[in-house]
């Protein structure tokens, strides 16, 4: 399987890193607030607020990707090892997002954010 799909496989789980920083960080959060835990995050405050703002990011921001990757694929007119590093380093952007927004530095979050979606633009570039 190439590369690209397993960056697509971590993209899916992304979020989730996301959450648990939000959730198990500073405590907080147990089985009482398992029913309604929607509310709780929606209660967090700090780096906390911010790495679930980067959930809710990763969810909206994934299927753009995995379309791009499946896409220049499907569509074969760019060499594997292109959309494959073109995926590392999506998937490095999101990483690199994710510490940028927690540690609440917003410029170079957003320039992360650019990159990312200038790599999926890029995804569908290689293929054309």
């Amino acid at each position: 399987m190439p590369i690209a799909f397993w960056c697509v496989l971590i993209a899916i789980f992304l979020p989730y890193l996301g959450t648990s920083i939000a959730k198990f960080t500073g405590g907080g959060f147990g089985p009482r607030q398992n029913h309604d835990p929607r509310a709780f995050l929606a209660g967090l405050e700090g780096y906390r607020k911010r790495a679930n703002a980067f959930q809710l990011n990763s969810f909206e921001v994934t299927p753009a990707f995995a379309a791009a990757v499946i896409i220049a694929h499907v569509v074969n007119n760019a060499e594997p090892s292109t959309i494959d590093r073109l995926a590392i380093v999506w998937v490095t952007s999101r990483l690199l997002y994710l510490i940028f927004y927690v540690a609440d530095l917003a410029l170079l979050r957003s320039l992360a954010w650019f990159a990312g979606m200038a790599l999926i633009v890029a995804l569908f570039v290689v293929s054309a």
